[in-house]
């Protein structure tokens, strides 16, 4: 994230004696990902972070995949997902390559036995349903429908879920999730032709500082694999921090939409890239002025990258008979664009209220059969006319 934010007490100067008024040293933790070389911040904690009752090794939690090349349009119903108890059992990854794996979760809770770090990637959750609020040692983010909330990798996590009916979307990204290059300056600022500004952003706020020694059970993912660590100190025992690496939120409903006389491309959707993808988010807006534009999107070959398609709520006027959390998946190499009748029933429309996230990846998707437990038979199939 390149703003930098602060929260609790630090000292004057870093990496210099910091005492902690009950006697000896509080201990100073340097976060940050790339070396030393990526964004970071430094953390005061009350104990050291290193110090480890016990761990294990659970399980591979490597998503088994059902269709390694794909080349056929598909779709699949995503609320057909069922609500489990747990945060962690309800997450069904769908879709993986070398760069990010894709899915759906519907928990009902978050259970207060562990917290969770996910040590191999970014976390981007998109919260379709639910609310609650999203707790880690740099502060808390409370969250709600239509939320991203954008999780570094290697942050210790717990969530506090206001219901048991939550739906999320997320990506686990390996490379960092950031802003789009094209909206920044030199010096990492969104610019004025930016459809989000800083003040959009919710930062970590009312910082918690737990000063408690036990066995403190942390989850971590690391390399595929489900490692239970048991520390001895409170994971969020951080007095204060300052720096560039944190979770933050941004609300779907704060992306202001670009538009023109005649029909945009999809890259001035965009909210969110990586190195290996990007994230789009398609929100109400008005449709082109052109006298005679055509405001359903034209067919295009994709050829350089999948398109998966999140449908969270509205009127998508390019698809027929989509369904709230159904996901299209159109492979690369083979054109595709509206349905039959789609594009001259969108001549004249002055807006739309669709509400969709879009994610395109660089390389190609596999499937997995979690997702293929959902799958819609015969999509691609849904452009033929009688």
């Amino acid at each position: 994230m390149g703003i930098y934010h602060r929260l609790g007490t630090i000292p004057h100067k870093r990496h210099t004696v910091f005492e902690n008024p009950k006697g000896g040293l509080y201990q100073e933790e340097l976060f940050g990902t790339a070396g030393f070389s990526g964004i970071s911040s430094l953390l005061y904690h009350i104990n050291p972070p290193t110090v480890v009752n016990e761990l294990r090794k659970i399980s591979s939690v490597s998503p088994k995949i059902a269709v390694e090349k794909n080349m056929k349009a598909l779709s699949f119903k995503g609320f057909s997902i069922k609500p489990e108890n747990d945060f962690l059992d309800s997450r069904k990854t769908l879709f993986v390559n070398n760069d990010l794996h894709i899915g759906l979760a519907a928990p009902k809770a978050f259970s207060e036995d562990y917290f969770y770090k996910n040590a191999d990637a970014d976390e981007m959750l998109f919260i379709h349903k639910g609310s609650g609020t999203l707790k880690t040692c740099y502060g808390s983010i409370p969250f709600k429908y239509g939320d991203y909330i954008i999780i570094p990798k290697g942050i210790i996590y717990q969530i506090v879920f206001d219901t048991e009916d939550n739906r999320l979307l997320y990506v686990e990204s390996f490379e960092p999730i950031v802003t789009p290059k094209r909206y920044r300056n030199n010096f990492g600022q969104l610019l004025e032709h930016s459809p989000f500004c800083e003040r959009d952003f919710r930062l970590p706020e009312n910082l918690e500082t737990f000063d408690e020694k036990g066995n403190f059970l942390i989850k971590i993912k690391k390399q595929g694999v489900l490692w239970e660590y048991e520390y001895a100190n409170h994971p969020f025992d951080v007095v204060g921090w300052d720096g560039y690496h944190y979770p933050f939120a941004f609300s779907i409903h704060d992306f202001e939409p670009i538009t023109g006389r005649i029909h945009m491309p999809p890259p001035i959707h965009q909210t969110w890239e990586s190195a290996g993808f990007v994230v789009c988010s398609f929100v109400p807006r008005m449709y082109d002025y052109h006298p005679k534009s055509i405001p359903a999107p034209y067919h295009h070959s994709n050829i350089d990258s999948d398109e998966l398609l999140y449908y969270v709520d509205g009127d998508f006027m390019s698809r027929n008979n989509v369904e709230k959390g159904q996901i299209t998946l159109h492979p690369g190499g083979i054109p595709h664009g509206p349905h039959p009748g789609t594009i001259e029933k969108s001549i004249g429309k002055k807006s739309t209220e669709e509400l969709a996230v879009m994610i395109d990846p660089f390389r190609p998707l596999s499937i997995t059969e979690e997702a293929m437990k959902l799958q819609i038979e015969d999509y691609y199939k849904s452009w033929k006319t009688n």
